[in-house]
């Protein structure tokens, strides 16, 4: 029996979910305002917000006037806030988009009194293994969560270990956030009730206090919850109100025992939903985007401007961290939230693309305008190719990139513009009407170069950069006006432009670095600064030396990689039924699988020489639904023509993939096959500041099956195939371990269904989302496929799923034309085998002043050496809220040893 039970007064606030953002904000303004005022009528009772300050911001937001009475209540310990922005999925962002979490929530929490030292995170779908080192690195030494805990833990708190050896001790909500509540249905019968439950769970507390959480989701705790515990108290059981924080860290013993390393993605004790990973592709998309143009525009603008953007790289950061919340990403909302979440994050790109543009503006101003500025994001120099816009070559000569050392690079002509954009013929009353689509200069989006004005005619010749001296809109009405009334009748309208082709550049960019070219015609063949092994192509092959692809007849590729490991199948298409919700997939009773195309073409599209590509083109007969009682796809099929873009650029040892349909067809799974050379029995997928290590099943034991299906951010790997990625994506070792399915659309119709084969109890009501089908959506899918036999570290992977995943940044200059070239210029340079740099930014100390800060995670499970070179004197480790930790010169570099997968943050000034 137990002597004691703390009480912990809380909601959980989801944010957005079945109903849209502001519905809930005008719950939330009313459930605040009640527990500010049962907190200020009774000095016993405590409150818990969550763990998330955008509840806090949401509701201030609203009541402006009432912050210094939260203020007042968090100072006195009452009132528990943070540490994080919001309640996230770990899952579908980034690893820094959590660091900025955190440090986003810390930094409001403190602004008003002082954040919870609590790593609180009560209903995420499972957690990523780093999230310990995470919360170490902050100086958190305590988390508390749910779902996803092993069937090994036995009591109700363990040790929770990240794989570089981090510690935390974890709380075990093993009843969930909300096990206090039963006990509460009744207030005469508290201590009854209590007594019972604390006797069912006697063996997980030990000699520790009963932790009830009281409180759920969208409600505040009754006024009345201080009395009746009062009443309950007594001899028999002395009972308590606390925060969260004051239980963890005043009412238990310290002696945890059981331990738990890496990620939490178990079955056992809780639903973990692991269909969110794949349903509302879209969401998934735009987060990989924004994450990439806000670090990108970060990068840039600490690099190479003068201008300190922080409030708008703020704001991006902010609505990303919103859009990451477990109700937000995961596409589990109506379609009206979820169409929210996609508009805020588009917004968070656009922020972010003006703070990068306009970084690159400034170093674009010394560069002529015929030519291009090229900026490398990342901190490793590297040779790219560029697509650009340049003046067609005349006949009989090629074209060339010059570089701003004279170096030669040959350039691979893509396709060539018409030159005639209009031609018309009018009578000359309608002159006036042509002018008026002229904007000052511009013209069909180009600028008018001269034009030529003669008895009956009007020719207006048009350049991206005009040649020729300033143009007057005015002059040009008076003489159209004079010529006109000189000569009626009809006129001819043309309008030409300078022919113009698209070129395909090869650039060697620093680190961090900026570079420019000018693309030139000549009569003399190029000799190449870097000479590359050709790109090749024939009706059914491409090469490069590096990698080759073959495709099959079935329309599938066999991949074959630098050290002879070959796959073969690639691209196997598997489409079957789902009668499952935005939560969970589930088969229907009798699937159809969907697997041989009805009809295959191969179009050969580039041949080279520093990119080939071809165009295979399978036509699917898809069902087009579920039958009405959702156990059998539908009799009824629509051809489907899918087409894969297949790319191999010079230089890169992987093939390039990009499908592409048109999804006309509802209730259906479709996944991309990678078979293996053999089967295995594990794989590994990178994200998050680890690459984890998984099998071929998952552990079950609650009312959920234990799907196998597991997430990936930047790679997934099995065997010798590794599969780089766009963005985070669902996949799964099929068919014994001899193939890898990567999950590409699951459509699906309701947020959760109340009856479904592999959940026992329903996930939410059952609300239609008929959004969630992306019906008439076209679903495109990038990856990139590197054979390797010695797996994801053999194959370099790291480093090649950010070559991958972050392009270089390409845009015209803006100085005068035919000027010199500016030399290259380098920024950050970090070596370092598997070492991913997750952010370069600008930071500014009030004590310190402004420097660059960089984080790194070592991806190795050994010690990796880390050189770090730049402009800078000195470097200042620092934790992951930004606090120093120690400072070393720095005048010839930096040179640090990380452990196996530790996360390092350095400021350099």
């Amino acid at each position: 029996m137990q002597n004691s039970a703390v009480f912990v007064p809380h909601f959980h606030w989801d944010r957005e979910w079945y109903e849209p953002f502001q519905v809930f904000r005008h719950r939330l303004v009313a459930a605040l305002d009640t527990v500010l005022e049962t907190a200020e009528a009774n000095p016993d009772f405590r409150f818990t917000v969550d763990g998330q300050m955008a509840a806090v911001e949401d509701y201030l937001e609203m009541r402006p006037e009432n912050r210094d009475r939260v203020v007042a209540l968090v100072r006195e310990g009452r009132l528990a806030i943070g540490p994080w922005l919001i309640l996230l999925d770990e899952f579908l962002c980034s690893g820094e988009t959590i660091v900025r979490n955190l440090q986003m929530g810390w930094a409001a929490a403190e602004a008003l009194g002082g954040a919870m030292p609590i790593g609180y995170l009560p209903d995420m779908f499972g957690h990523v293994a780093q999230m310990p080192q995470i919360l170490a690195r902050a100086g958190i030494e305590h988390a508390a969560l749910w779902r996803g805990v092993p069937g090994s833990v036995d009591g109700h708190a363990f040790r929770w270990r990240a794989p570089d050896g981090s510690v935390v001790r974890t709380e075990f909500l093993f009843d969930g956030y909300d096990n206090g509540l039963d006990v509460l249905l009744v207030p005469d019968q508290i201590g009854r009730a209590l007594g019972e439950y604390a006797e069912m769970t006697a063996e997980r507390w030990g000699g520790d206090p009963v932790l009830a959480m009281a409180g759920t989701d969208h409600n505040a705790p009754d006024p009345r919850l201080a009395a009746w515990l009062r009443q309950a108290s007594g001899e028999e059981r002395a009972i308590t109100i606390a925060t969260l924080d004051e239980y963890i860290r005043g009412h238990v013993r310290d002696e945890v025992t059981a331990v738990v390393t890496g990620e939490l993605r178990s079955h056992v004790r809780g639903n973990i939903l692991p269909g969110v990973l794949s349903v509302r592709l879209g969401l998934k998309q735009r987060m990989a985007v924004a994450e990439r143009t806000v670090d990108h525009a970060e990068r840039v603008n600490a690099l190479w401007s003068r201008r300190d953007d922080s409030p708008f790289l703020s704001l991006a950061w902010h609505k990303i961290i919103e859009s990451t919340a477990h109700d937000s990403v995961v596409g589990s909302g109506t379609d009206e939230t979820c169409d929210q979440v996609e508009a805020r994050l588009a917004e968070a790109a656009q922020a972010a693309r003006a703070v990068r543009d306009a970084a690159l503006a400034e170093p674009a101003a010394l560069v002529p305008s015929d030519s291009h500025l090229v900026a490398n994001p990342l901190p490793s120099a590297r040779t790219a190719l560029v697509e650009v816009d340049v003046v067609a070559p005349p006949e009989g000569t090629t074209l060339v990139a010059t570089a701003s050392d004279g170096s030669e690079q040959p350039v691979q002509l893509i396709s060539q513009a018409p030159t005639v954009l209009s031609d018309e013929r009018m009578d000359a009353s309608q002159l006036e009407r042509v002018l008026r689509r002229i904007h000052r200069r511009e013209l069909f989006g180009l600028l008018i170069d001269r034009y030529e004005l003669t008895a009956g005619a009007l020719v207006f010749h048009l350049a991206e950069v005009p040649s020729s001296g300033p143009f007057d809109l005015l002059i040009l009405r008076r003489e159209v006006a004079a010529a006109a009334a000189a000569h009626p009748g009809e006129w001819q309208v043309r309008t030409l432009v300078e022919a113009r082709a698209t070129a395909l550049v090869p650039v060697q960019v620093p680190a961090c670095g900026l570079t420019s070219f000018r693309v030139e015609a000549t009569d003399r063949p190029a000799a190449p600064a870097v000479p590359l092994m050709p790109a090749t192509a024939t009706a059914g092959t491409l090469s490069n030396g590096l990698v080759e692809v073959a495709v099959a007849a079935d329309g599938t590729l066999d991949v074959t990689g630098a050290d002879g490991a070959a796959l073969r199948g690639v691209g196997r298409l598997v489409d079957g039924g789902d009668r499952g919700d935005s939560y969970n997939y589930a088969p229907p009773a009798r699937d159809v699988l969907v697997s041989e195309p009805a009809h295959v073409t191969v179009e050969l599209l580039e041949s080279g020489p520093l990119r080939s590509r071809l165009r295979v083109t399978r036509v699917y007969d898809w069902p087009v639904a579920l039958s009405s009682d959702r156990d059998l796809r539908s009799d009824r099929t629509v051809p489907t023509p899918v087409e894969m873009l297949v790319e191999v650029r010079a230089g890169e040892p992987f093939a390039r993939i990009t499908t592409s349909f048109l999804n006309q067809c509802a209730d259906h799974r479709l996944r991309f096959h990678v078979p293996l050379p053999e089967p295995v029995d594990t794989s590994a997928s990178a994200g998050q500041f680890a690459v984890t290590e998984r099998g071929l099943t998952a552990e079950g034991g609650w009312g959920e099956y234990p799907l196998p299906t597991f997430p990936a951010s930047s790679f997934v790997s099995a065997g010798a195939a590794n599969v780089l990625l766009d963005h985070s994506s669902e996949y799964e070792l099929v068919d014994e371990g001899s193939a890898l399915a990567i999950t590409m659309l699951r459509a699906i119709g309701s947020i959760s269904v109340n009856i479904h084969p592999l959940r026992d109890e329903p996930a939410a009501s059952e609300i239609l989302a008929p959004g969630a089908q992306d019906l008439g959506m076209r679903i495109e899918n990038r990856f990139a496929v590197v054979p390797s036999a010695s797996g994801w570290q053999g194959g370099n992977a790291v480093a090649l799923a950010e070559e991958f995943r972050n392009d270089v940044l390409v845009t015209r200059g803006t100085a005068p034309a035919a000027g010199q070239l500016p030399p290259d210029a380098s920024g950050v340079r970090v070596d370092g085998s598997d070492v991913l740099v997750s952010s370069i930014r600008r930071v500014t100390d009030d004590e310190r002043g402004t420097g660059t800060e960089v984080r790194m995670a070592a991806m190795s499970d050994t010690t990796s050496t880390v050189r770090v070179t730049g402009a800078f004197t000195e470097a200042t480790t620092v934790d992951l809220l930004g606090r120093p930790l120690s400072r070393t010169s720095m005048r010839d570099g930096l040179d640090l040893v990380l452990g196996p997968w530790e996360i390092r943050t350095v400021v350099l000034r």
